[in-house]
């Protein structure tokens, strides 16, 4: 594994996130929602970064199978909370085809969200389809390889890594 970036920067990247989202969503009910399970460590740290009171769910969602995008995105669970008048600021831990983020962002804006945007801590440098462009916030932008660690995962494994990697692939 090659690392791309630090457990210390990721920790000046969310305090810097959580400053930028404060000030945003000040004066406005905000929910954050993690995509469950890559999102749970960037959420948990992200929230802690924001200085308002607001509430917290999940989501379940998954486009990936053997390590690729299908390009079809399956969710495997709903929130709790109705997203209907919800500022909604969604948790994700990657903006790979940017795909999943603008499908699930859709989901809520046709449930009746006041509004949502989205927050990721990697963004790939890739390209992207068309009306899929980029995060509201996003924590660090990396080259569009294979990143396990912080909650990016190789076939559920390395989530726990306090850092972010690139997975070096035997050839």
């Amino acid at each position: 594994m090659e690392i791309l970036c630090s457990a210390e920067e990721i920790a000046r990247q969310i305090a810097r996130l959580g400053r930028e989202i404060t000030e945003f969503y000040r004066n406005k009910p905000l929910t954050l929602v993690s995509l469950m399970n890559g999102a749970l460590p960037f959420a948990a740290d992200l929230m802690r970064a924001i200085d308002l009171p607001l509430y917290v769910d999940t989501v379940s969602v998954s486009s990936y199978h053997d390590r690729k995008s299908s390009g079809e995105l399956n969710f495997r669970s709903s929130l709790k909370l109705s997203p209907e008048g919800r500022h909604i600021l969604l948790a994700d831990e990657v903006l790979d085809t940017g795909c999943t983020l603008a499908c699930v962002a859709e989901y809520f804006r046709r449930r009746g969200a006041a509004s949502v945007r989205t927050a990721v801590m990697v963004e790939k440098i890739r390209p992207r389809p068309d009306g899929v462009a980029h995060a509201d916030w996003t924590g660090v932008v990396l080259p569009d390889r294979y990143l396990v660690g912080y909650g990016l995962d190789a076939d559920e494994l390395y989530r726990n890594l306090p850092c972010i990697a690139a997975l070096v692939q035997e050839k």
